[in-house]
């Protein structure tokens, strides 16, 4: 079964980390939070503290086979600031897998990870994916190993899309059928 490293950083959008923590563990996925600071503590945009299981430099990222970013400011500007963040995030587009939502996807846009791709975003950050990219809003893009989400109204989708590619359609009809949706 696949592992799942989800990446915090101070001013993460709560919703959409914790989303998918959530729908990957009631799947039966193991999900590990993981602080890119020096601390496991981190605040979300939102005000809400939580406690990740690891920090960065605890993390084995050889047991991971996917890496998900979660939006929210600056959240997703402290993760593009971590060298550490993007050489992870290049080495898991190449090699295994990457998710990312609202403006993480500008992440791998920088990074020159979507070329000849489709993915989304959330609107404000369009610009930052290359020409010929952006598949629209309100959606959840899956290309190949990399699986975006244009913003919070897509947490629950992104997961389940996440979840699928992991887990299969069962996991997903399992989940979907707890949690009533």
């Amino acid at each position: 079964m696949s592992a799942v490293a989800v990446l915090v950083a101070d001013g993460f959008e709560t919703i959409e980390c914790l989303t998918i923590v959530d729908v990957l563990r009631r799947g039966g996925v193991r999900v590990s939070l993981v602080s890119i600071m020096s601390t496991r503590d981190a605040v979300s945009s939102q005000q809400i503290d939580i406690t990740c299981d690891l920090t960065f430099d605890e993390a084995n990222f050889d047991e991971y086979d996917y890496v998900v970013l979660p939006g929210g400011l600056p959240g997703t500007t402290h993760l593009r600031q971590d060298q550490r963040v993007c050489d992870l995030v290049t080495e898991f587009a190449a090699t295994k897998h990457v998710a990312a939502i609202c403006a993480a996807p500008s992440i791998l846009g920088e990074l020159g990870l979507l070329v000849g791709r489709r993915a989304t975003c959330f609107p404000d950050f369009v610009k930052t994916l290359p020409a010929g990219t952006y598949a629209g809003g309100k959606t959840v893009v899956v290309d190949g190993n990399i699986i975006t989400a244009s913003g919070m109204g897509q947490a629950l989708p992104f997961a389940l899309a996440v979840l699928g590619d992991i887990a299969g359609e069962a996991a997903v009809a399992k989940v979907r059928e707890s949690i009533q949706l």
